[in-house]
């Protein structure tokens, strides 16, 4: 049989049709990259100040830092409240491979009761890998130097310290002085109601009762804050600004202390009040109640 013969090829066809497909081609690129360069232009121009604005505040944030204290005088000077230092066994997670074992190794030189651990995992769930969490707290200065000593064996565990209230004269002068406790929802929502909320983000503890409550605005102090640059994770890189906090101020009273103890005496076992007064300006000497309890 004879071969059919093979159907001559338009080279001027094909030519044509790929001069208008590789037309068609340049154009639609071109129209895509005009939509991409009008993207561009919108957020880089328009957009610049709103995105700008999203990416420091993201980087950079504001840390709080509490004021210490006012302190609480007598009218001779003899200190009724002060800020004593603490020192708390505190765990770093991100600098502990086996929390367990950690926890487990210093119990063979620390007491760490069962509600202790699980108040600090309790903690730890809620805090960042990097950040410190607290195990125990208000170590004693015999506890500090067994952990000191064998530090080396328990990274990413350290001591930190800081300042508690305490009054020396304990129960003698709890309806006087009052207390001061943990910050709790309702003092929370009183701070916000009068727009004071902000100077106690760094705060723990608020004046619950007597001098303590009454001059709270005067002992609290100001707070400062560390503007910090922060990376993806929330880790501080480093410090951009730092104002330092303003301390309370001290507080001297008309009170006698040595009077204070002596009328505490009278009512010892009993039930009743005493209030002594200066006769030459009516300055309040001695108030005592009884039962009373220690404040620490």
């Amino acid at each position: 049989m004879l071969r059919k013969r093979s159907q001559i090829r338009d080279y001027q066809s094909e030519a044509r049709l790929f001069r208008n497909r590789a037309i068609v081609s340049f154009i639609a690129i071109i129209m895509l990259v005009g939509v991409l360069l009008t993207n561009l232009y919108h957020i880089q121009i328009n957009q610049y100040q709103d995105y700008k604005t999203r990416s420091n505040d993201n980087r950079i944030k504001i840390v709080p830092i509490a004021p210490n204290r006012g302190l609480i005088y007598d009218r001779n000077g003899v200190l009724l409240a002060e800020n004593r230092p603490v020192f708390n066994l505190e765990i770093t997670p991100e600098q502990v491979r086996d929390m367990d074992d950690t926890i487990t190794r210093l119990q063979q030189y620390l007491t760490i009761s069962p509600e202790k651990i699980a108040t600090f995992e309790k903690e730890r769930r809620q805090t960042r890998r990097f950040n410190s969490v607290p195990l125990l707290t208000q170590l004693t200065p015999e506890e500090v130097a067994i952990f000191s000593v064998n530090q080396h064996k328990f990274p990413g565990v350290s001591v930190s310290a800081s300042l508690k209230r305490y009054y020396p004269y304990g129960e003698v002068l709890t309806h006087v002085i009052g207390y001061v406790s943990r910050i709790n929802d309702r003092d929370m929502e009183r701070l916000e109601r009068e727009e004071r909320s902000a100077n106690y983000q760094a705060t723990r503890d608020i004046g619950k009762l007597g001098i303590e409550r009454f001059y709270e605005d005067v002992l609290h102090g100001t707070a400062g804050y560390q503007e910090v640059e922060v990376n993806s994770r929330g880790r501080i890189i480093r410090t951009l600004k730092y104002v330092p906090p303003v301390a309370g101020k001290d507080i001297v009273l008309s009170l006698d202390i040595d009077l204070q103890l002596y009328v505490h005496k009278l009512l010892d076992g009993r039930r009743g009040s005493i209030v002594v007064l200066d006769p030459k300006d009516n300055g309040v000497l001695t108030m005592a109640s009884s039962p009373s309890y220690d404040p620490n």
